[in-house]
């Protein structure tokens, strides 16, 4: 399987393509296919296969945890630092990753921004990312590693934290959240928000391109 990487400020893409019977026709001087009877192949994706993807990561001491959203299946899975996941592909098949840092925010909250998830580069409409611990975080025995498939609440009256993103261009929304957030805004607003407990995957709606005399959405998720 060829992998192709590419970085947003973010989050990184990760392009994953079976190009068997597919060839350059030096003699025509064009792409040629000839016909493959090989069955699908597998392969594996690990977060560190976007080369550069501690640079997207806004904790100088991230652990190595990270989202993975899959365009064509909708699917969104966490992979501790060096775990990878099975990829199967038939002959010319493709399959796009968003890959995005995981950020600890108190145990059993943690966040990672997607973004658009209907484009192939979903990361790439997110221009502003800040995280503000609130002061419902518990800070005693913290532990700063991934927290599985446990889905933690945040049952006190306070926030355990925000996180604040800048985003560019309209359509549906997606980030990682370990557990339900309190809520969501866009542009002050509140917005109805859909959230898988299985895989902590959160969604809305972007309705429209920002104002004109803005160039993104002031979008905050409460947790």
């Amino acid at each position: 399987l060829l992998k192709i990487w590419n970085m947003n400020k973010y989050t990184g893409v990760l392009g994953v393509y079976n190009c068997q019977g597919a060839a350059w026709n030096k003699t025509e001087r064009k792409n040629t296919f000839h016909e493959t009877t090989s069955d699908a192949i597998t392969g594996q994706i690990r977060g560190r296969d976007v080369h550069l993807i501690a640079e997207a990561a806004t904790d100088p001491n991230w652990t190595g945890d990270c989202a993975i959203y899959c365009h064509r299946t909708g699917e969104l899975i966490t992979l501790p630092y060096n775990a990878a996941m099975p990829v199967s592909l038939k002959v010319l098949e493709h399959e796009i990753f968003t890959v995005t840092p995981i950020k600890f925010l108190s145990p059993g909250f943690s966040f990672a921004p997607l973004g658009l998830v209907n484009m192939f580069n979903a990361g790439g409409a997110i221009e502003g990312l800040k995280y503000v611990v609130e002061g419902g975080a518990k800070l005693t025995e913290i532990d700063d590693g991934y927290g599985g498939d446990q889905r933690a609440e945040n049952c006190s009256n306070e926030l355990v934290g925000k996180v604040s993103m800048e985003v560019k261009g309209c359509g549906k929304f997606g980030a990682y959240a370990s557990a339900k957030p309190r809520r969501c805004t866009v542009d002050s607003n509140e917005v109805e928000f859909e959230y898988d407990s299985n895989s902590g995957l959160v969604t809305f709606g972007l309705e429209k391109l920002p104002d004109e005399d803005k160039k993104v959405h002031f979008v905050d998720v409460a947790l």
